[in-house]
């Protein structure tokens, strides 16, 4: 699958819409893509990030956010690429018995590349609140803004240990859903497309909230990237 056929299923949209012009960005938008999962290769790659480390503070620090991309994320990616190497090598081989666990690990760390690649453009340094047609699903599907709001953030608050709060288009029933995601990828719903996702690891937030998981999801509210969300689900509704 290229570029264009990805962006046009609807999971991700093209780096320059990412965030407004008016966004305090580090680097080029349209140079970084910072939606753009493979290389010409096909190689995943871990992009740069759409901002500079220190641009969401005081809401998350600089350090945390360093350690988070360069690290979990990029160990994602490199996990990703030894994944679809050792499943190359398996099939060519015609040694299939060890193809089911490294199937295994790409759906972990593909699913990592994925959720970190949205929750860095989920992202800003100013309030935002949903309008428009993501106002109208929201309130069409959980009520309003406000009960939505409590509704993912309980979610995420209470997934067994690590995981994400997604919210997610559902093509199938023409609705938003929310999800509690275990892991990376447990606890899914087939064809669902997620255009808010909530990182609930440890370490996203350990540093400076330490054990609080509760107050950092209440803190990332402040933060939330509501543009990127409509833009998402504009894209995911096409």
């Amino acid at each position: 699958m290229n570029r264009k056929q990805f962006l046009k299923g609807g999971l991700l949209i093209s780096g320059a819409s990412l965030l407004r012009p008016d966004a305090i960005l580090a680097n080029d938008m349209e140079k970084t893509a910072p939606d753009k999962l493979i290389d010409t290769n096909g190689q995943f790659i871990l992009n740069t990030l759409p901002y500079n480390e220190t641009f969401l503070e005081p809401y998350m620090d600089a350090e945390t956010l360093h350690l988070h991309h360069e690290f979990h994320h990029g160990g994602a990616v490199k996990g990703a690429n030894k994944d679809i190497q050792m499943i190359n090598k398996a099939i060519a081989d015609n040694n299939l018995e060890t193809v089911d666990f490294w199937t295994k690990k790409l759906s972990y760390h593909f699913s990592s590349h994925l959720l970190h690649t949205i929750f860095w453009t989920n992202l800003t340094n100013k309030k935002t609140e949903p309008k428009g047609v993501l106002l109208q699903k929201i309130e069409k599907n959980f009520g309003s803004y406000e009960k939505l709001k409590g509704y993912i953030a309980a979610s995420s608050k209470n997934i067994d240990g690590n995981g994400w709060g997604v919210l997610a288009y559902q093509p199938y029933a023409d609705s938003l859903t929310v999800m509690q995601c275990e892991n990376h990828e447990k606890l899914q719903q087939w064809g669902a497309i997620p255009i808010l996702v909530i990182d609930v690891w440890e370490h996203a937030y350990y540093l400076k909230y330490k054990n609080k998981r509760q107050d950092f999801v209440d803190t990332l509210f402040n933060i939330i990237n509501w543009d990127n969300v409509a833009d998402r689900l504009n894209i995911a509704m096409k």
